[in-house]
């Protein structure tokens, strides 16, 4: 699913989504070899290595172009959304990206692949990634804090928040504001917190659930659903359907809207080990 990490300087956005490949199921052969094919074609494979055993993490600065994200060139090749095929694509200060960039990213977020047309050809290059963008709630990055004051105007914040299109905002499964850490969290030893192995147990566990239901269908995962996959798997029960006409009617949302919280609320299930989309998962 593609996350949105929004919150004040200093709360560890970058550092949670350098995490995120250590948590991930390890690839299979396929998805092996499909990344170590672009990784070639790009130049860009390391030396002595014949085949990727790790996931790729991609995080491109602000300043680049929509041809670097996409790909692109007089002779084409793979740009930042294929480089990170079947790994994650990681936007920093999201915002700060040109409007254009952010927005070449919708039709390879919808059909997760990227066809260049040029005169002497066409080429189509995979990108089955999940975007993971962080931003501050402002330009001064403590709109909202409890003990910082914010510098900003108010016209100022919604200037900010403006520059991510509501489109490309429609593509986000996942929005999560972290707070600032307390004194102690910081200087926790964390022994008692969970490493990635035991996480990434869970996620192998919950692909392997939803396995079993898609079965010929061969989906890799929930965020790859499409309209009528979603009809097919993502059942909720009757309280489930109450709560989320309830959201629908009252919040507005999109048809893509609904189609995004079912199969977040479809994956919320699978880690639960529940056939059945139930309301809880719905609420969470």
């Amino acid at each position: 699913h593609n996350i949105l990490l929004i919150g004040p300087p200093g709360t560890g956005k970058s550092m949670l989504a350098k995490r995120l490949p250590t948590i991930l199921p390890p690839f299979d052969f396929d998805e092996a070899i499909e990344t170590t094919k672009i990784h070639s074609v790009a130049g860009i494979l390391p030396e002595g290595v014949s085949l990727l055993t790790s996931r790729p993490f991609r995080s491109p600065h602000h300043t680049m172009s929509a041809v670097s994200l996409v790909g692109g060139g007089v002779c084409p090749m793979p740009g930042e959304v294929s480089l990170a095929d079947n790994g994650v694509l990681f936007l920093d200060e999201l915002p700060e990206f040109p409007k254009q960039v952010t927005d070449a990213l919708r039709q390879p977020l919808e059909d997760g692949k990227v066809t260049i047309t040029r005169a002497n050809g066409r080429v189509t290059f995979p990108c089955g990634f999940m975007l993971v963008g962080a931003m501050n709630p402002c330009r001064c990055g403590y709109f909202g804090h409890p003990t910082r004051k914010c510098t900003c105007k108010p016209a100022d914040v919604k200037r900010y928040i403006s520059r991510i299109s509501g489109p490309m905002l429609d593509r986000i499964d996942i929005q999560i504001e972290l707070p600032s850490l307390t004194y102690s969290e910081i200087s926790s030893d964390n022994s008692e917190a969970e490493t990635s192995d035991v996480i990434r147990q869970r996620v192998v566990e919950a692909r392997e659930f939803a396995k079993k239901r898609t079965g010929d269908d061969k989906v890799s995962c929930n965020a790859r659903l499409d309209a009528a996959q979603i009809r097919k798997y993502c059942v909720a029960d009757d309280e489930g359907r109450k709560l989320l006409k309830s959201a629908y009617e009252s919040m507005g949302l999109s048809a893509r809207g609904y189609d995004r919280i079912m199969k977040v609320s479809r994956t919320i299930a699978d880690l639960a080990k529940s056939e059945v989309i139930r309301a809880e998962h719905i609420a969470e």
